[in-house]
């Protein structure tokens, strides 16, 4: 037991709420090897941005909190060379090949999540304006920030979803320093279920390009 998100190629076809196969998973490379299995989950605020990140790492001599491993990996280049995105697949079967035996459920892996690392929050930044076009209920404006090396091409869409209109772009900020997935979205009513699904999305699709997500800002 664990101690105490023009159509992008790489996007998830399959739209579906936030608790199914919401965790990331990575491996953990020594040299050529792989010697380790990292889960971790952002937990969200009710309009999709981050509240904090938690999860746990196993190496043969079993699982442990993960919340110093993650929060270094995310600022050094040397830890972050040494974990691959990957799949819940892969992760299973690393984690049997390694010895663990079969990968606890994703429910069960929450269970037993110990560590829990609290963002700083604060009310979204006035970036552009506030309204909507005409057509919809509400305007918002998020950034999901990643580290790591792209692998691929640049990407950029659009989709609708129930009505509401997402927009992105994935671009070098920071000086070059990290990557941002910039998302428009304009919300046709009240109602912004389908945010947080999408970002869960598209965040998903660019961990598939090799990087790895460090948090979600609203800006507006």
């Amino acid at each position: 037991m664990l101690l105490s998100p023009a159509p992008p190629e790489f996007v998830v076809r399959l739209w579906q709420p936030v608790g199914m196969q919401a965790l990331d998973y990575y491996l953990l490379r020594a040299g050529s090897d792989v010697d380790g299995v990292l889960v971790e989950e952002f937990v969200r605020h009710r309009d999709g941005s981050t509240a904090g990140l938690r999860g746990a790492l196993w190496r043969r001599t079993g699982w442990v909190g993960s919340s110093s491993f993650s929060r270094a990996l995310r600022g050094d280049p040397s830890l972050l060379a040494a974990v691959v995105p990957a799949s819940r697949r892969a992760a299973e079967e690393a984690f049997a090949r390694l010895g663990g035996g079969a990968l606890p459920g994703e429910e069960g892996l929450r269970d037993g999540f110990a560590d829990y690392v609290p963002f700083a929050t604060a009310a979204p930044l006035r970036l552009g304006p506030a309204a909507a076009p005409d057509g919809f209920h509400e305007r918002r404006l998020y950034r999901v920030l990643f580290a790591g090396d792209v692998v691929g091409d640049g990407v950029s869409g659009r989709r609708e979803v129930s009505g509401d209109l997402f927009s992105w772009t994935l671009r070098r900020v920071g000086n070059g320093l990290a990557w941002g997935l910039d998302v428009t979205v304009l919300l046709a009513t009240s109602a912004d279920d389908t945010v947080t699904p999408m970002l869960r999305e598209l965040s998903t699709g660019v961990r598939g390009k090799g990087l790895v997500p460090v948090m979600t800002e609203r800006f507006e």
